[in-house]
């Protein structure tokens, strides 16, 4: 039963690394983050058909059990997210307020313009 979930583990670790890896309309940084995917595909799957390896490697670095590694692992992992998230955030939000501010400028530039032409004088 064991080898059953591994399958399906590494099938699904797999395929949602497949998927990531799949280009988008913003490709910056696209090699860097497909090395670190890849880094994490191979971790994954090692971690997976060998679950004793992550206990070793977490009793290397002072961790008592493997699973508390990984769990540090995701939490950090987390927090890099959030982190990136909120700053890509922030750069949109002022992209946004300065498009909008030329768009009104724009908008004001037009209206004036029409009205100049309208009025007789």
């Amino acid at each position: 039963m064991t080898m059953w979930i591994q399958i399906i583990l590494v099938v699904g670790v797999v395929v949602v690394g497949l998927f990531l890896t799949r280009p988008s309309g913003r490709d910056s940084h696209l090699a860097l983050r497909r090395l670190f995917l890849a880094a994490f595909v191979v971790v994954a799957i090692g971690s997976i058909i060998f679950p004793q390896w992550l206990t070793w490697v977490a009793n290397l670095v002072g961790v008592g059990r493997g699973t508390d590694l990984l769990l540090y692992g995701f939490v950090l992992s987390f927090l890099i997210y959030v982190s990136t998230t909120y700053r890509r955030n922030v750069q949109l939000d002022r992209k946004l307020t300065r498009l909008a501010r030329e768009l009104a400028l724009a908008e004001a530039r037009i209206e004036d313009a029409t009205n100049r032409q309208d009025d007789p004088n």
